[in-house]
């Protein structure tokens, strides 16, 4: 809520929509295992929507931070002609790591499903970070 401080029309826009039946909708994502127990997965804003199937970037990205050549990475999705949006990760190798973007997208493909691997890959030095650690995937786009 931090980024609504001192910021009326913004918490008024969020109110509006967030608020439904009593319900504040924060846009996160959500999944409960056969114990009762939930899980947060993803933010809604970030959702992927390839080709008319949903992709949840977290779920790439772990797949990804597997790969011994991968040191951080952050999964987005880039506008695309014909699927609306492709899968792209942006990669910071580990120091002295060889593998190309090609590898490291049949890599994924070996272990995530048709429509979510990522067919754009991207190497950068550094990904840009908030105070806290978090990436500001708005910065990638």
């Amino acid at each position: 809520m931090k980024g609504y401080y001192k910021r009326p029309e913004a918490t008024a826009e969020a109110t509006a929509e967030a608020i439904r039946e009593g319900w504040f909708r924060s846009g996160d994502l959500a999944r409960k295992d056969e114990d009762g127990f939930c899980y947060i997965v993803d933010r809604s804003k970030d959702m992927i929507i390839r080709g008319g199937f949903n992709v949840c970037p977290r779920e790439v990205e772990e797949v990804l931070m597997e790969h011994s050549a991968v040191s951080l990475v952050a999964v987005i999705g880039v506008p695309h002609e014909s699927h609306g949006q492709e899968v792209k990760a942006v990669v910071v190798k580990k120091a002295g790591s060889g593998t190309t973007k090609e590898e490291l997208a049949a890599w994924a493909k070996e272990r995530l499903a048709a429509y979510k691997y990522p067919r754009v890959v991207q190497f950068v030095d550094e990904l840009p970070l908030t105070s806290t650690g978090k990436i500001l995937k708005r910065e990638l786009a």
